[in-house]
C-alpha cells in the first residue's frame, strides 16, 4: 500500500503559521468564539494552496506613476460547497479570498451507529460543472461523508473537485482517495488514527459542536 504522505493528491499545509493555529484550535480550552476565528483564519490558509493552480491572464493597469504590465485570474468560476454544519466554520475563510465564489451546501450527518453518511439537503449552483469546487468540512474521518459529497457532486456535473479539511485521519484519506482518484486533498495535518467511535486521534473533538458551542 502506498505510503499517504507519498500520493501527489495529498497536500499538507505545513507553514508555520498555520502549524500555530492548528495547536491553539485543538485545546480543549478554546472556546467557540476563537475557534470560529481560527477555524476561518486556517480555511483561508488551505484555499491559498488550493487554488495555487489557477491560470492567470496578462494584462496592464494605471498605477499613480505609470503603466504596469500586471496579472488577473484567467476566468476561473468558483463554488465552495461546505458539509453541513461543520463545514460552514470554513466558508467566510475561502469567502474572503475568493469573494466571487458562490456558495452551494450539502447536508449530510453521520448516523451514530453505523458511521455511515445519511444526505438531508443538497443545493448546488446550476452552474456547477463550470466551476472549481472547494468542498469544505474541519474533519475527515471516516470518509464516509467527504466521499457520499464528492459521488454527489460528480453525479452533477462537477469535473474539478478538491477537498478542504483542517485534519484528517489516515483511514479517511484512504476512503476519499479509493473513491474517487481525481481528487485532490488539503489538509493541515493528518492525525494518527480513529478510535472504537470513529474520533480522529487527537483530533479535537467535535467541530461542529465546538463551532457553535453546542454538545
Amino acid at each position: 500500500m502506498q505510503n499517504l504522505a507519498d500520493d501527489p493528491r495529498i497536500h499538507v499545509i505545513d507553514h508555520p503559521m498555520v502549524q500555530h493555529k492548528l495547536t491553539i484550535l485543538r485545546d480543549k480550552n478554546t472556546g467557540s468564539k476563537k475557534f470560529r476565528e481560527l477555524a476561518r483564519e486556517l480555511a483561508m490558509f488551505e484555499a491559498y494552496e488550493a487554488t495555487r493552480h489557477f491560470e492567470l491572464t496578462e494584462t496592464t493597469v494605471e498605477t499613480p506613476i505609470c503603466e504596469a504590465r500586471s496579472y488577473t485570474l484567467k476566468g476561473k468560476k468558483v463554488a465552495i460547497i461546505p458539509i453541513l454544519r461543520a463545514g460552514l466554520g470554513m466558508v467566510e475563510g475561502v469567502v474572503d479570498l475568493i469573494p466571487a465564489a458562490r456558495v452551494g451546501h450539502i447536508g449530510l450527518y453521520r448516523d451514530p451507529t453505523t458511521h455511515q453518511p445519511v444526505t438531508y439537503y443538497c443545493k448546488l449552483p446550476s452552474d456547477i460543472s463550470e466551476r472549481e469546487v472547494l468542498i469544505v468540512d474541519p474533519m475527515l474521518a471516516t470518509g464516509g461523508s467527504a466521499s457520499a459529497a464528492i459521488g454527489y457532486l460528480r453525479e452533477a456535473g462537477a469535473r474539478s473537485v478538491r477537498l478542504l479539511v483542517i485534519i484528517a485521519a489516515p483511514e479517511g484519506l484512504r476512503v476519499v482517495l479509493d473513491a474517487d482518484p481525481d481528487v485532490e486533498v488539503f489538509t493541515c495535518c493528518i492525525d494518527d488514527h480513529l478510535n472504537e467511535n470513529a474520533y480522529i486521534v487527537p483530533g479535537l473533538g467535535d467541530a461542529g459542536d465546538r463551532i457553535f458551542g453546542t454538545r
